[in-house]
């Protein structure tokens, strides 16, 4: 897709991979976000955390849906025609995220096509993958979004 301007679905090219943010996770964060929204005692007390099967304190997995939505909006969304998303089919936490942790957000358009029943979108398929510093990839993500049609774009 291009850099400049309002991106359209005509702008997708099937198989980019883009970078989208990068963020690098604190404890405070890990346990404020932990507290409100998953409060595993692993996401919010060091000692049970250190005593857990993960040997010390890692980010809720929505912690890291959550960072990785972010990066989505300010590396993308901001500046597409984007008409919101019928929804995420697929997520999967395949390694701990850790306080220290620099990540980095990767979307890759797997599909495009034009809607069916509306001629003036059409339904991106992507993946989005955060990695960590070591470039292991810690989650992935498998969602929708639908965008305006240019030509019929006002």
């Amino acid at each position: 897709m291009s850099s400049r301007g309002t991106q359209y679905f005509e702008d997708a090219v099937v198989g980019e991979r883009r970078e989208l943010g990068r963020h690098t996770i604190t404890e405070e964060e890990i346990f404020r976000f932990a507290r409100e929204f998953d409060p595993q005692p692993f996401h919010i007390d060091k000692a049970a955390a250190e005593a857990s099967m993960f040997g010390g304190v890692i980010a809720s997995g929505w912690h890291t849906c959550a960072l990785a939505m972010r990066a989505i909006y300010d590396g993308y969304l901001s500046h597409a025609a984007a008409l919101g998303s019928p929804g995420i089919d697929e997520i999967r936490w395949l390694r701990p995220v850790r306080p220290g942790d620099a990540l980095v957000c990767y979307s890759t358009v797997l599909e495009a096509r034009p809607s069916q029943s509306k001629p003036d979108r059409g339904v991106l398929v992507s993946e989005t993958e955060m990695e960590n510093q070591l470039g292991e990839v810690v989650m992935t993500m498998r969602g929708m979004t639908l965008l305006r049609r240019r030509r019929t774009a006002g």
